[in-house]
């Protein structure tokens, strides 16, 4: 993890984690199907990826797939398993030209061994000197993650506490988000990354994700740069 002082003394977050929302509002807005919405939105990961890489931000997480939207309707749960599919073939042939690499978390125990077989072939692609690298949030949350991370530590017979956890999470071999941007206007987590978000600046913006810019990411950074990162302590005078 990243000393709090080294963070604070930071203008540029070294770890932005996204909430992509609004995919489907966004296509209802227009009278267009949802899996329209979800396409754009994949193009609106690519350009963000490419603007957090350009601005020097070496990590970048997006939460891409819930637990809980496996309740969503079928039909639109199935084109978003073959959007990622896709999105996958098609982004694998471009990482090492770009400097990314990326990487998956969450249960994936139900997604089919064909999407499995698609996340490693992506995951072996060999950056050793990446730009940036991104986590996508598959099949992910919160509550998940820290009990995968308790179960682990049981398993394993090591005592249960808040240094045993944090080793064990999803995420644990990446400094903790210093910035979360929620889009679509919502102002709440949604059981993404709970303990990891702990001393994260939040950022909800109303701007629907298949419309998130470059010029959207500037400005959630430079509301960052205004903020003053206590953790917790008293402000410094000066």
């Amino acid at each position: 993890m990243t000393d709090s002082s080294e963070q604070a003394r930071s203008a540029v977050p070294r770890h932005v984690a996204i909430i992509m929302d609004g995919n489907g509002r966004w296509a209802q807005a227009r009278g267009r199907p949802r899996a329209l919405g979800h396409r754009l939105g994949v193009q609106a990961a690519r350009r963000v990826v490419q603007a957090a890489s350009d601005r020097g931000i070496p990590y970048i997480t997006l939460f891409a797939f819930s637990q809980e939207n496996w309740y969503r309707p079928e039909r639109e749960v199935s084109v978003l398993m073959r959007l990622f599919a896709r999105s996958m073939r098609r982004e694998r042939a471009d990482l090492q030209r770009n400097g990314v690499r990326m990487r998956f978390i969450g249960d994936t125990s139900a997604f089919a061994e064909s999407l499995r077989a698609e996340m490693r072939a992506v995951e072996a692609v060999d950056v050793p000197e990446p730009r940036i690298q991104v986590r996508v949030a598959l099949g992910y949350g919160g509550k998940w993650d820290i009990c995968q991370a308790a179960e682990r530590a049981r398993q394993e017979g090591v005592a249960i506490d808040e240094e045993s956890l944090a080793a064990r999470l999803s995420m644990s071999d990446v400094p903790d988000p210093d910035l979360l941007i929620r889009t679509g206007g919502e102002q709440r987590i949604s059981n993404f990354m709970l303990w990891q978000l702990a001393y994260a600046e939040l950022c909800f913006v109303d701007t629907l994700w298949p419309d998130f810019e470059a010029s959207d990411l500037d400005a959630a950074l430079g509301w960052f740069a205004r903020r003053q990162r206590r953790f917790g302590r008293v402000a410094e005078s000066r």
